[in-house]
């Protein structure tokens, strides 16, 4: 049975199934959501219709800035501001914040720092609720939560402390070609905590280890990207996703780059 949707891409939606650990995917196109797992293995088909619109005020735009948005959304809303991507930058103590009412929504609340197993061991932040949601949007096959924090910038500012131990960033072609070492993360862990600076350990929180499974079946061995500025129709079997990328034989997509574009999806 085929199934066709048309709309504005969105990033993936995911859950996890507590059980398992395995991440279920939902391709989201405008008010339209399918799920992903059941169609790895099978041919998918995704067509730019041409036309991009900005994720938040909805005006067609030629390109976007920041994974979806149009050039006046990037440069005026907090949720694109620069502390976002570097929380310890937080400047809402200056009076500069772009939306106070954002920050007491997204910024003052509890946040956790974390390590994780991506490509490599990484230490990372996110709001203590979607903290699954950000490890399956980065990949990791296991995670567990080091701190737990009042607000983002404290957060930020541990992390930046904990960076000169360990790598904050994923890299996306390991972690696509599944070249991910063998480690502890208890034993990392531990050897972590002993280096988190005074003033935070206050923090400190217990926590098991999560394990997380991807629906994939083949693992690439080369990776290159499809572009759907230059390829506006992909045709390809579907091998699998991980992260925000879905993983074809040869090549691999990065649905979160772009959000915003119009897109008529055909599953098999």
């Amino acid at each position: 049975m085929t199934n066709t949707l048309t709309g504005i891409l969105k990033k993936m939606r995911t859950d996890r199934d507590e059980q398992s650990g395995l991440i279920n995917y939902h391709l989201r196109l405008s008010d339209s959501e399918e799920a992903l797992n059941t169609v790895v293995g099978k041919k998918i088909k995704l067509q730019f219709e041409g036309e991009i619109h900005c994720i938040h005020c909805d005006r067609k735009i030629k390109k976007t800035f920041a994974q979806g948005y149009c050039y006046p959304c990037f440069q005026s809303l907090a949720e694109t501001d620069m502390c976002i991507v570097k929380p310890h930058q937080c400047h809402f103590a200056q009076g500069t914040c772009r939306d106070e009412e954002f920050a007491k929504k997204h910024c003052f609340i509890p946040h956790v720092v974390y390590l994780a197993v991506s490509s490599g061991a990484k230490v990372g932040i996110t709001r203590a609720h979607q903290k699954f949601t950000r490890w399956a949007d980065q990949g990791a096959i296991k995670a567990s939560v080091l701190a737990e924090v009042p607000d983002r910038k404290t957060a930020g500012d541990l992390e930046v402390a904990l960076s000169e131990h360990i790598a904050d960033k994923t890299n996306w072609r390991k972690m696509l070609s599944n070249q991910v070492p063998s480690l502890s993360l208890s034993e990392l862990k531990n050897e972590i905590k002993n280096k988190v600076p005074k003033e935070f350990e206050q923090f400190l929180i217990e926590d098991d280890v999560h394990d997380l499974s991807y629906p994939v079946e083949v693992f690439p061995e080369k990776i290159s990207s499809y572009n759907l500025d230059k390829t506006p129709v992909i045709e390809d079997q579907l091998m699998g996703i991980k992260g925000q990328y879905l993983v074809f034989p040869k090549k691999v997509i990065n649905l979160r780059k772009y959000q915003g574009y119009k897109i008529k999806a055909t599953l098999s």
